[in-house]
């Protein structure tokens, strides 16, 4: 995946592993992160400048540097990163000025002006005194109110179908600095839009998660999740995946395989959650796969992927099943691959199913084709930031991701023909 959007199990030799010390990718709080100095780059400039982007951190700054206190700081980091998603929200749907001549559905300005932001906290040095763990408190509170997390919001109204998407950040940036994640461009132009399904509307709220292995390890998926999957009618995990094809997830699978994260950190072996007493090795897909593949969603074919690779009872090397897990193996790897698309697959359908909706709630992953530069423009050391195949890609990426929610709700839920449940 990859952020969103899992390269299912990376290349090896597609970057250098790192030891798995523990560290986060940075030396200190005050110092800039991995992620943080890629942003002086070419590319990430321009992609800043060409949106109108690049006054979101220096604009911060100067309000942050107002702050005549430590709780004041805490609100303006919370209402600037309200501030960045809404904005970023608003010009992938066509509300407000453009910015620049970058295509209104790309998710980096977002990316990139985060960690513009994330880094003028890192290393500011307020006249009032900043402690470590203040300073930790306020980049938390930018990430949660930046990603859309807490601008979640359905509505009350009854007979409005509620629907969950997350996506991911733009990863494997050290390949190519360029990339764009259509999971993420897909959270953006689908946030707080209303879907006509054959039962009525069914509105769609998004978020968008960190490609760190450390975020997940310390619950930012299970925090966004858990006050919201019991009030949904169905949910869904997106993250880049394969090439030319959509995937359906059948099986996620409780092992990280170690391909390094956007700070370049590897973590490899079970999946760290609560309670691992009771964690099982494997969770499943709880939406309506079959008729998602059947339908007419869009120009790009979409599988019903079983393939896991396990350890079987007994045994000691992994082993690829094409149809799924066998009784009492162990995972190493889901369909999705083993790495952060299938840890968010796993550990949402693993809430679903502690929260007691695994028969009620249809939920699970989707795998986006990867998006890919138009001919030409496939070199990062030579090409350019954007193509137009390249927005043709990801635009149809998008539409086909609303196809496959439409038919998903029109579903009902798992194993039931009828209509989705609609919670008042």
């Amino acid at each position: 995946m990859a952020g969103s959007a899992a390269i299912p199990t990376a290349p090896a030799a597609a970057h250098p592993r790192i030891a798995d010390t523990g560290t986060t990718g940075s030396a200190t709080l005050d110092s800039a992160t991995v992620e943080e100095r890629r942003l002086d780059r070419a590319a990430p400039q321009e992609i800043l400048r060409r949106s109108g982007f690049d006054a979101v951190a220096p604009e911060f700054v100067r309000v942050l540097e107002r702050s005549g206190s430590y709780a004041r700081a805490e609100h303006v980091v919370a209402r600037e990163g309200a501030r960045l998603w809404r904005r970023a929200v608003d010009r992938a749907q066509g509300r407000g000025p453009a910015g620049g001549d970058l295509s209104r559905d790309d998710d980096r300005p977002l990316y990139w002006a985060r960690l513009g932001m994330t880094r003028e906290v890192r290393q500011w040095t307020p006249r009032f005194g900043l402690t470590d763990a203040q300073r930790a408190r306020l980049l938390a509170a930018l990430e949660r109110t930046s990603r859309g997390g807490q601008d979640i919001h359905f509505p009350r109204a009854k007979g409005v179908k509620r629907i969950l998407v997350t996506g991911f950040d733009p990863f494997t940036l050290d390949r190519d600095v360029r990339i764009s994640n259509p999971s993420g461009a897909t959270a953006l132009a689908l946030d707080g839009t209303t879907i006509r399904t054959a039962d009525g509307p069914a509105r769609v709220e998004t978020a968008v998660f960190p490609v760190r292995w450390q975020d997940f390890a310390e619950g930012t998926v299970e925090r966004t999740l858990r006050r919201q999957l019991p009030r949904v009618d169905l949910f869904t995990t997106v993250s880049q995946g394969r090439v030319g094809r959509f995937d359906v997830e059948r099986t996620n699978g409780a092992w990280r395989g170690g391909f390094p994260d956007n700070e370049n950190v590897s973590r490899t072996g079970a999946v760290p959650v609560t309670d691992p007493a009771s964690q099982p090795q494997w969770t499943t897909t709880t939406l309506p796969y079959t008729r998602i593949v059947a339908a007419d969603t869009g120009r790009f074919p979409v599988y019903d992927h079983t393939s896991v690779t396990e350890i079987p009872a007994g045994g000691t090397d992994p082993v690829v099943r094409p149809d799924g897990p066998t009784p009492g193996s162990a995972a190493r790897a889901g369909g999705g691959g083993d790495y952060l698309s299938n840890e968010i697959a796993y550990r949402a359908t693993l809430l679903r199913d502690r929260l007691g909706l695994h028969d009620s709630l249809p939920g699970g992953h989707v795998h986006t084709p990867v998006l890919e530069f138009g001919a030409g423009n496939t070199d990062p050391a030579t090409g350019t930031v954007t193509d137009p195949g390249f927005v043709r890609n990801r635009l149809d990426i998008i539409a086909q991701v609303r196809s496959i929610l439409t038919v998903a709700a029109d579903a009902g839920a798992p194993g039931v023909g009828g209509t989705a449940r609609t919670r008042d």
